[in-house]
């Protein structure tokens, strides 16, 4: 086997590899975007009828936030669902292709959204 072939067989497993890992991100990605504009949207909302309620300006915080429950869980969740770490895990696929891109950028390569490997022109210097 010459070196040229071993060296093609490596990249198309590489390239598989990756567009294996990309492809198993995506429906756990989904989820996690669904569930982020679920409590996102809950929290916007119900924020809305907190602040609209005339109550809420001569109440203690704490006493306005038992009367608007709504509000409290869903703004507790969105800041436990940030402590958690969901703001990478809706990127991550994001994440595995930026710096896929910039180790291939030595090698005079780059990646496409699916992982697919694109080979750059040789630029003369």
């Amino acid at each position: 086997m010459s070196l040229e072939s071993t060296t093609c067989e490596d990249l198309k497993a590489f390239e598989r590899r990756l567009t294996e890992v990309l492809a198993s991100l995506q429906p756990a990605c989904i989820r996690w975007r669904i569930i982020l504009g679920i409590c996102s949207l809950t929290t916007g909302f119900s924020a809305f009828f907190w602040l609209r309620d005339p109550q809420t300006s001569f109440l203690p915080l704490f006493d306005s936030l038992i009367i608007h429950p709504l509000f409290f869980l869903s703004a507790l969740a969105l800041v436990m669902l940030f402590c958690y770490g969901i703001h990478k895990l809706v990127i991550s696929p994001q994440i595995i292709i930026s710096r896929t891109r910039t180790v291939l950028n030595e090698f005079n390569m780059s990646c496409n959204e699916k992982g697919m490997l694109i080979l750059k022109g040789f630029q003369k210097e």
